[in-house]
């Protein structure tokens, strides 16, 4: 009987301990470790291989792997082939780095949000939208509908946070399937 209250105490304290430490979810078919930074772990996401170019043609590569912290709403492939034709092709022209580099950073938020915080805020506010500000100092705004976390852009254009919560040493990444695109 002592055998069994010990087996099942066990069981209770690595629920417990499961719950309290949940591994990352995974991203683009790849592990995602909380012990690695935004780049590093974007890098082996197949589902960012558009972003991740976007972000090296930027020269963003060194700060996304600052301490941080940062909040990252990494829109997938298939957000930015939804782009009219040839957008990506002109965005990553050396010529164009400048406008590239804005429209990367109305991607991320300085400090580490998690999506229920976002929800909480926006469910808190009176107009239903939590407002905030990118790094690239264009607004923001998020919306709970359902059991989902919308991001508006500044021209009112929504993504879906599809992944929530991706936990980096220097922030987190929410995945998006809508590329952000400031004013």
């Amino acid at each position: 009987m002592k055998f069994a209250s010990t087996l099942t105490a066990t069981a209770v304290a690595l629920t417990v301990a499961s719950a309290t430490y949940a591994e990352n979810p995974m991203v683009g078919g790849a592990a995602m470790f909380e012990t690695k930074n935004i780049v590093e772990n974007a890098v082996n996401s197949a589902d960012h291989t558009t972003l991740v170019a976007a972000v090296k043609a930027a020269g963003l590569v060194d700060t996304l792997q600052s301490p941080g912290p940062f909040t990252v709403f990494a829109p997938v492939n298939d957000a930015f082939a939804a782009l009219p034709a040839g957008t990506v092709d002109t965005l990553l022209k050396p010529e164009n780095k400048d406008m590239l580099t804005k429209v990367l950073t109305a991607h991320v938020v300085a400090g580490d949000w998690s999506a229920a915080e976002i929800a909480r805020q926006a469910r808190a506010s009176a107009d239903g939208f939590y407002h905030f500000n990118a790094v690239s100092g264009d607004a923001l705004s998020a919306q709970v509908k359902g059991n989902s976390v919308y991001i508006y852009d500044e021209n009112g254009n929504a993504g879906r946070v599809t992944i929530a919560d991706v936990d980096q040493s220097n922030g987190v990444i929410h995945v998006v399937d809508a590329v952000l695109v400031p004013k």
